[in-house]
């Protein structure tokens, strides 16, 4: 025990010598318990949706009126047609539609059933399950109240849903997991690759044998950065493959664009990888710093398992600054919703921004001297 007692010292000691790897220890969990506590919930709040209203009645917009009300619901937009629709589900602006006939006033004042159509969304199955059984409860409490008002006790509903669900119609969960797994695998193995590539030399101390060498910086550089690439867009042809031949996950968009954004991400892995190895001593600290600082606030705050727009509204801007959330909204539409840069064109923007600013700072921070 006085041995075991030595070393234990000795460990404390160490830890105490690297003032950065104790504020990770220690002040890391803490902070992304305090953020990711209110961030992760399954709560589904606030789904916005767009209404079609063609029939302009008195019914019609106490109809509206009962979802502008629930808490549940957000009321993005009302469109004049129900072509209007496919640009909001597209884009994301709005995970639901509501496209009330022509007839609905007619058919609720005599008495007759009448159907309104909800158009979801159903990239995100949960989410979807979730916001189409509050319209489904909301929609049938609605019709029992007109039942009750015009004294006819009736067994079918006055007002029911016809619910159409696009881009996922089956609402298989896995279409909604498996593109946001290949961009953690991505993001994994290309940040940890490359988090590694200095620092192993200043460990082996190889770093010296650089020093005398006639490559610039930029070159070293490539030279670390490019085998990861090479192993990151093997992953990706690997991870498709996979995702299309076994999970049967429908590939609705272009390939070559999706390689082409892949590319972009992977310049935000890699240089992400790199900034991390330029701040940190050991190898070890690198793997800590990746895995608390990056990877899980990206896992918790990207959308890749809780919606964003489920979190407080003071979480929400930071997730800006997560590029996964980017990549996410990607991969989602070019696999399951087959859409263009005309539509994404933002996001993938901002992606590239995002990857040439951190392998910016990560080249000027990086040096052949020993650090």
């Amino acid at each position: 025990m006085n041995r075991i007692g030595h070393l234990i010292r000795k460990e404390f000691l160490e830890l105490r010598q690297d003032p950065r790897l104790f504020g990770i220890v220690i002040m890391a969990p803490l902070i992304q318990l305090t953020m990711l506590g209110y961030a992760a919930t399954t709560d589904v709040r606030d789904v916005p949706i767009v209404v079609v209203d063609q029939d302009r009645s008195t019914a019609s917009r106490e109809l509206v009126s009962r979802f502008e009300a629930s808490e549940n619901f957000v009321v993005a937009d009302t469109l004049s047609s129900v072509d209007e629709i496919d640009a909001y589900l597209d884009s994301g602006r709005a995970w639901l539609a509501l496209a009330i006939p022509p007839d609905y006033g007619r058919h609720v004042r005599t008495g007759r059933p009448v159907a309104v159509q909800v158009v979801a969304d159903g990239t995100d199955a949960n989410s979807t399950n979730v916001a189409l059984g509050y319209a489904g409860a909301l929609m049938l409490t609605y019709a029992r109240e007109l039942a009750a008002a015009s004294g006819r006790a009736r067994a079918e509903p006055l007002v029911g849903a016809d619910i159409r669900v696009w881009f996922n119609p089956t609402l298989e969960s896995r279409h909604f997991m498996i593109p946001g797994i290949l961009a953690l695998l991505l993001l994994v193995v290309c940040a940890t690759l490359s988090s590694m590539a200095i620092v192993r030399e200043k460990e082996l101390g190889t770093l010296e044998q650089l020093n005398v060498t006639p490559l610039a910086r930029w070159e070293l550089i490539v030279g670390k950065l490019v085998p990861y690439a090479m192993i990151g867009m093997l992953d990706v042809f690997l991870v498709v493959g996979v995702a299309v031949a076994w999970f049967e996950v429908p590939l609705r968009g272009s390939f070559a664009l999706l390689l082409l954004m892949c590319l972009v991400y992977l310049l935000t892995a890699l240089g992400l990888g790199l900034f991390v190895s330029t701040i940190s001593r050991t190898q070890q600290q690198a793997m800590m710093t990746t895995s608390f600082f990056f990877f899980l606030p990206m896992v918790f705050l990207s959308g890749f398992i809780f919606p964003i727009e489920n979190m407080p509204q003071w979480i929400q801007p930071i997730t800006y600054l997560i590029p996964l959330r980017y990549f996410l909204v990607i991969l989602r539409g070019i696999f399951l919703k087959g859409i263009g840069l005309e539509v994404f064109w933002r996001d993938g923007l901002a992606l590239l921004a995002w990857g040439l600013g951190i392998l910016t700072l990560a080249t000027l921070r990086s040096t052949k001297r020993l650090a």
